[in-house]
């Protein structure tokens, strides 16, 4: 990289025209604004032309400029990004699994919405790959449903998520046989849901592997078609419930006991959250969607 001190002479050159000019803007001598430029023609040949009362750049002493524009927009941004004074706009990078990744996208997008300047980068994964993400610096806030004990990584309660037994609109469930006759709906995470509901709810169930798989789907936002169209029963987090777009053509059977798992919010541990991040996570702990 050029030296920092010729690359602001030749600026301060450009802008002001002259060399005893660019001097007195820098507080420098007029000996030293030349000693930059000699330096600086060295590495990239002839900057300029130079005319009484007059200096013209060169193809090289343009693509020079363009360079320090560069630098200085992205010294700009670096400001703006470190910034306390501006929690309310830049980037702000968040990963999570996908129930939850539902509410919060939603949630960001809203505050978005209302602070135009923040700029929303939000990525759905499993808890693994939110675990690595987050040590890796690719992401500076994760979400995960289990509480990792890497001391890296510093992990809070942020919100708490039921699991729900989803039937199609208008569906009575009051024995194991119901579900049996409905069929279940599969998902990557659906039999270990079901084992974990089910066995509160039917204590003498024979199982979730025991009853017919009407289906499979791996996206979380469709998992509940089929149950809308009458093909089957699932187990899903609240939060992919709520987001179900047609929530008439479903029914969720309530009862107890139930199953209610903690989401924790995880960071790095070795450095405070950035202002934006901490002023984000207040602003979603203050949404409707996580009360």
């Amino acid at each position: 990289m050029m030296n920092p001190h010729w690359l602001r002479s030749f600026v301060a050159l450009v802008e002001t025209g002259g060399f005893t000019r660019a001097a007195r803007q820098l507080d420098l001598t007029q000996a030293a604004i030349s000693q930059h430029m000699r330096h600086l023609e060295q590495a990239f040949g002839p900057l300029l032309i130079r005319r009484p009362r007059q200096i013209e750049l060169t193809p090289a002493g343009m693509a020079l400029l363009a360079y320090c524009q560069e630098l200085e927009q992205i010294d700009k941004r670096l400001k703006v990004r470190l910034s306390d004074a501006t929690a309310d706009s830049g980037d702000i990078s968040v990963i999570s699994p996908g129930s939850v990744g539902l509410a919060l996208y939603a949630a960001l997008l809203a505050l978005q919405e209302a602070h135009r300047g923040l700029v929303i980068r939000h990525r759905f994964a499993p808890d693994s790959e939110v675990l690595d993400a987050v040590l890796r610096k690719q992401y500076e806030l994760g979400f995960v449903t289990m509480k990792p004990d890497d001391p890296r990584l510093k992990a809070v309660s942020f919100a708490e998520e039921a699991l729900e037994l989803v039937v199609p609109a208008g569906t009575t469930v009051t024995r194991w046989e119901d579900l049996d006759r409905l069929g279940f709906i599969d998902h990557p995470d659906g039999q270990a849901m079901a084992t974990r509901l089910l066995m509160r709810r039917f204590p003498a169930n024979p199982g979730i592997r025991s009853v017919h798989c009407h289906g499979f789907i791996n996206q979380i936002t469709l998992i509940l078609e089929p149950v809308a169209r009458g093909l089957g029963f699932t187990v899903i987090p609240r939060h992919a419930r709520e987001a179900f777009a047609r929530p008439e053509a479903i029914t969720v059977i309530d009862g107890d006991p139930g199953v209610v798992d903690t989401l924790w919010l995880v960071y790095r541990a070795e450095w405070p959250l950035s202002a934006r991040a901490a002023w984000v996570l207040e602003k979603l702990r203050q949404s409707k969607s996580f009360p």
